[in-house]
C-alpha cells in the first residue's frame, strides 16, 4: 500500500523528482571521472552509453548504461512505494524527459534508451526483460544501437495492448513516440545506410 495518497500536488512533486533523477548526466560524469574527455567532442556528441563506448572504454560504457537505467527504475519504484501507480507513471515519463532534456546541459541530453529500459523493467518487469532481450538480439545482429532501440520501443506498446498491461499502455505509446522523435536523425541515417555501428570511433557529427 502507498504511504501517501496521490493528489495533484503529489503528482507534481513526483514529476519533479523523476525529472531531477533522469537529468543526472551519468555518461558525462563518468567520462570526466575516468579522464575520457568531453563526450560532446566524441563521436555523435551524445551523452549515452553508445557514445561512451566510442571512447574505447567498455567499463565506462557499461556503467553509463547501468546508471542511466537505474535513474528511471528508481524514479518508478520510489514513486510506486511512497505514492501510487499514477505517480510512478508520471515519475517515469519525467525521468525519461529529464534524461533527454537535462536542465544542467542546456536541455541537450541523450536519447533515452537505457533510461527507457530501466523504466520498463520497474513498471512491468516481464515486458522490460523482453524489451532488453529484443534490444540485445537486434544490436548483436545489426550492430546498430539505434535500430535495436527503435524495434524494442515499437514492439512494447503493441504487445502490452494484448497482454493485460492496460495501465501502462498509454505511457508505453508516449515513450515510444518520444523515442522515435529522439532518434529521427538516426532513422534518416539508417535509411541512407550511413548510421554508425556500435563501438565505431568517429569524429563528432
Amino acid at each position: 500500500m502507498p504511504i501517501i495518497e496521490s493528489t495533484a500536488l503529489i503528482m507534481i512533486i513526483w514529476g519533479g523528482i523523476g525529472y531531477l533523477l533522469g537529468s543526472i548526466p551519468s555518461g558525462m560524469i563518468l567520462a570526466r571521472m575516468m579522464n575520457l574527455g568531453n563526450l560532446r567532442e566524441i563521436g555523435s556528441g551524445n551523452i549515452g552509453a553508445t557514445n561512451v563506448l566510442r571512447t574505447g572504454n567498455k567499463k565506462a560504457a557499461a556503467l553509463t548504461l547501468l546508471f542511466d537505467a537505474l535513474k528511471g527504475a528508481i524514479a518508478v519504484l520510489a514513486a510506486r512505494m511512497i505514492a501510487a501507480e499514477d505517480a510512478a507513471q508520471i515519475a517515469a515519463l519525467m525521468a525519461f524527459l529529464g534524461h533527454c532534456f537535462p536542465v544542467w546541459l542546456g536541455f541537450k541530453g541523450g536519447k533515452g534508451v537505457a533510461t527507457y529500459l530501466g523504466i520498463l523493467l520497474a513498471l512491468a518487469w516481464p515486458m522490460g526483460v523482453a524489451a532488453c532481450g529484443i534490444w540485445l538480439v537486434v544490436a548483436l545482429i545489426s550492430r546498430y544501437s539505434s535500430l535495436a532501440a527503435l524495434i524494442a520501443a515499437g514492439w512494447t506498446p503493441v504487445v502490452m495492448a494484448f497482454t493485460g498491461y492496460g495501465t501502462t499502455f498509454l505511457l508505453a505509446i508516449v515513450l515510444c513516440l518520444l523515442m522515435y522523435a529522439r532518434h529521427w536523425d538516426n532513422i534518416k541515417r539508417l535509411r541512407a545506410g550511413t548510421e554508425t555501428k556500435i563501438g565505431a570511433k568517429t569524429a563528432k557529427t
